[in-house]
């Protein structure tokens, strides 16, 4: 009797925790202590961190930045076409500036994480780690994975700069749990997250993923997997996300080639914030990004995201982003395709659109670029959902709504005017995975 008293009190506490946290659907098994300390420890680092009380500077820092890169006399001679390049290195927008174009970035790349703009503009991945080199490409042994696979270099508990031997594809047996503080750089190498799981961030902060091709994504079906040196735990089967943010901050997600991936392509759920998002390449997909999962879940209201420089190409359907609750800045992509609609939301998200270039597609009823999810017009007529200096093509239009000025503490007033939409081919011109070459301007 005492026994079955103890297992169901047991799972009382189960059940009552998973309500008030539900960080515990993230794909595990079980109750596990270990990984309600990192949801508590994760939750208070991101809201009290993290997480920046007034968004409009991060706005202006980005445009900023922007600006600079046209204010030299040079800037009108930056290419404008389409197309495949066989110029000289360009760096055309501010993120790159910084780090690209340099003939011996292979000897300083921990340069790029100060390269970082927006709301994740304190990310540094590991920089302040030694550098580990993957050497080799299998993924079977999910628990003690073995030196010099990728699986192995982003469980250690201290901060790794993690690079590539040489070009390879990983096919990742499941998610790959990706612990706090590291960098993985695939520059100088042609690497393939493909044909198996995606990618995991789960309550854990300080991570930039950089310079892969993520494609052909799959669920995974569960099981024993290690997320650090201290512990393992039996998780669910995964989504098919390319990229999973879970309850994590701190996180940049820049010049990648994603596409089609079973569930989102990048996905940022559960109290995520301080997030970049950029110079990406996405096509072949129907739900690109995913900001918010629950309409219920309202801890999303310290979400913060930077969208910019992206290039959202052909195949894509809709979801460029889709946003629950929290702060968005969309800043100089370009989106050329779209068969939905490109950016939505639900449960009053702000999002702030910028200097994007938005080219309809050819059906009269996917031209607007705006979706409003499960509210009717005098609910969402008070969301703040604004559109400064976008170029709208063959038709597209963005319904704005809201007050901009009681709502937040800044007034139009206090917002850098951002590049227009014209300037969007030249600084999305180089978006997703970049050739580069040790010895020679990347």
């Amino acid at each position: 009797m005492k026994k079955n008293m103890n297992s169901t009190l047991l799972l009382l506490f189960f059940f009552s925790f998973a309500a008030v946290i539900p960080n515990l659907q993230a794909n595990i098994g079980h109750f596990d202590p270990y990984v309600r300390k990192q949801a508590e420890d994760a939750a208070e680092y991101n809201r009290n961190h993290a997480y920046v009380q007034n968004p409009i500077e991060t706005v202006n820092h980005v445009n900023d930045h922007v600006h600079k890169v046209f204010a030299g006399r040079n800037s009108t001679k930056i290419e404008r076409k389409l197309g495949k390049y066989h110029g000289p290195c360009l760096a055309t927008n501010p993120i790159d500036r910084c780090w690209r174009c340099r003939a011996d970035w292979a000897n300083d790349r921990k340069r790029l994480a100060d390269c970082v703009l927006g709301f994740g503009r304190h990310t540094r991945g590991g920089k302040r780690g030694k550098f580990y080199v993957v050497t080799d490409p299998s993924d079977n042994d999910l628990v003690n994975p073995k030196p010099g696979t990728l699986r192995y270099g982003v469980i250690q508990t201290q901060p790794l700069w993690i690079i590539f031997a040489r070009s390879m594809v990983i096919r990742l047996s499941e998610e790959l749990m990706i612990a706090s503080d590291k960098t993985i750089d695939g520059r100088g190498a042609n690497v393939h997250i493909t044909g198996g799981a995606g990618l995991t961030m789960q309550f854990v902060r300080n991570v930039i993923i950089h310079g892969l091709h993520i494609h052909d994504i799959h669920p995974g079906s569960g099981g024993l997997i290690r997320d650090s040196l201290d512990h393992y735990g039996f998780r669910t089967a995964s989504d098919g996300d390319g990229i999973s943010i879970f309850g994590s901050s701190h996180i940049w997600i820049d010049h990648n080639s994603m596409s089609n991936c079973k569930d989102g392509i990048v996905d940022a759920i559960m109290g995520s914030t301080a997030i970049t998002i950029s110079n990406n390449h996405m096509t072949d997909h129907n739900e690109v990004m995913l900001f918010g999962a629950s309409d219920g879940y309202s801890n999303d209201t310290i979400m913060q995201v930077t969208i910019a420089f992206n290039h959202f190409g052909r195949g894509l359907v809709q979801r460029m982003p889709r946003c629950r609750f929290g702060f968005f800045h969309v800043l100089n992509n370009d989106y050329t395709h779209w068969l939905m609609y490109a950016i939505g939301g639900s449960r009053n998200p702000t999002i702030i659109s910028q200097g994007n270039r938005f080219i309809a597609p050819p059906d009269t009823n996917a031209k607007e670029v705006t979706h409003r999810v499960f509210a009717t017009e005098d609910v969402w007529k008070q969301w703040t959902w604004r559109s400064q200096n976008d170029l709208m093509m063959n038709g597209a239009f963005f319904v704005e709504s809201g007050d901009i000025t009681p709502s937040l503490p800044y007034s139009k007033q206090d917002m850098i005017s951002s590049k227009p939409g014209t300037f969007v081919t030249r600084l999305t011109r180089f978006a997703g995975a970049i050739n580069c070459f040790v010895g020679k301007p990347c």
